[in-house]
């Protein structure tokens, strides 16, 4: 068998949602039958592929191999020609379902020639040599930071938040609001200033300073008065999951982006961001490097991560990456990311059709059901296949499957794949 379902990896990182609350959870219960869902224990991930962390199991007893990973590295002709060549016989990205309750760090990821360095100097802290670009699409309402602010609201900030201001300091605050748009260079020399300014504050400075802020604004809500020209909501959520963290004051700095369902942001190397809140199905190349200042326990690496960001500031509007209607099949709109690792198509199928080809395509590829169920059937499959919310296809390079719809509204799947 060439097309098999798999049983994925579920993390239970504490910043998950709880319970059914967790579109993870959801999936999971909807898929196995038998999945005992713990209310109060969080459901943070879903990991569909071969990450030596979190490698699928095949759900077929025909097949030898137990994992994924162990059956791609025994048959790497699965993968495509171009593929397996491009990508030394491994699957080349990770695919994921993300559900947050709390936001996750603020964190970049380095390109290929930064994370060989920092490979080869930190290990243990950088556990590969690989880039990381990634790209969420939102299942439910989205929030995330992303990627620098135009100067002018980091400016009005700036003027408007003076416990900001105290910690990033008057010369570089001034060295800021004096830098014109006509010198982008000049822009983001002064931007990167501030943010490390900021980033590699006193701590028991910027602890003072946060409390200060976080008091000022709780006693203008209380008052009645309108915050946001402090981004007071974001700050006191914030401060209630991190409290004492400087990564509460990067809102001032980043974007916030909302997507709503379908819609998607790309996060390039070297791009600031943190998630915050809602489930998303993401797609990444295949590698544990993040570099890490805020928000979070684990180890934070502040000057290499200001050393290596992307200080290019532009409006929340444009970290929206959008999809192409495939010009094939109207049902599938694809997200191309300007990366060779991944692209994600969405496949919605309406109820009035009921008999669905995912087509072949010249690469491995991953397929999760969201919404809707089927018989999949394939010359590739060793017996028919039930597919219902949570079932998860691997189908390799040049296979394809029908798929016989029994819901009445219809189907929601994603699929993930290397197009080069």
């Amino acid at each position: 068998p060439a097309v098999f379902p798999l049983s994925c990896a579920v993390q239970n990182y504490s910043w998950g949602k709880a319970g059914l609350q967790s579109q993870v959870a959801k999936l999971l219960a909807t898929s196995d039958p038998l999945a005992h869902i713990q209310p109060d224990q969080p459901y943070a991930e879903l990991w569909m592929g071969a990450h030596p962390r979190g490698d699928a199991i095949i759900q077929d007893n025909r097949i030898p191999q137990k994992t994924l990973g162990q059956w791609i590295a025994d048959n790497p002709a699965c993968l495509g020609a171009k593929v397996k060549d491009a990508f030394q016989g491994r699957l080349p990205f990770l695919f994921k379902v993300l559900s947050i309750n709390t936001a996750l760090s603020i964190q970049a990821h380095p390109n290929k020639e930064l994370a060989a360095k920092l490979h080869a100097q930190f290990p243990e802290h950088y556990p590969d040599a690989n880039h990381k670009p990634e790209m969420a699409i939102a299942l439910t309402p989205f929030e995330g930071l992303c990627g620098f602010r135009p100067v002018e609201e980091i400016v009005s900030f700036l003027q408007t938040v003076p416990e900001l201001r105290a910690l990033i300091g008057e010369v570089a605050a001034e060295q800021l609001e004096r830098s014109g748009s006509s010198d982008p260079r000049g822009v983001s020399a002064a931007l990167r200033v501030c943010f490390t300014r900021l980033m590699k504050s006193e701590k028991k400075f910027f602890v003072d300073q946060l409390n200060l802020l976080v008091k000022r604004i709780t006693q203008e809500v209380a008052e009645g008065k309108d915050t946001s020209g402090s981004n007071g909501d974001l700050l006191l959520r914030l401060h209630s999951q991190y409290p004492g963290d400087i990564g509460c004051f990067t809102i001032y700095f980043l974007n916030l982006v909302r997507l709503e369902p379908g819609e998607a942001m790309f996060l390039g190397a070297n791009e600031p961001h943190a998630y915050l809140q809602g489930d998303c199905v993401e797609c990444m190349a295949c590698s544990d490097n993040t570099v890490r200042a805020g928000l979070t326990p684990k180890f934070i690496d502040v000057l290499t991560l200001c050393e290596m960001l992307n200080y290019t500031p532009a409006p929340s509007s444009s970290k929206i990456f959008a999809a192409t209607q495939s010009q094939l099949d109207p049902n599938i709109y694809l997200y191309d990311p300007p990366v060779p690792d991944f692209t994600v198509m969405k496949i919605e199928i309406p109820s009035s059709i009921k008999l669905y080809l995912v087509s072949a395509v010249d690469s491995a590829s991953i397929l999760l059901v969201v919404q809707g169920t089927a018989v999949g059937t394939s010359t590739a499959a060793a017996s028919e296949m039930t597919l219902r919310p949570g079932s998860v296809l691997f189908i390799s390079a040049n296979e394809s499957i029908s798929l016989h719809l029994s819901s009445p509204d219809g189907m929601l799947l994603f699929r993930a794949c290397c197009l080069l």
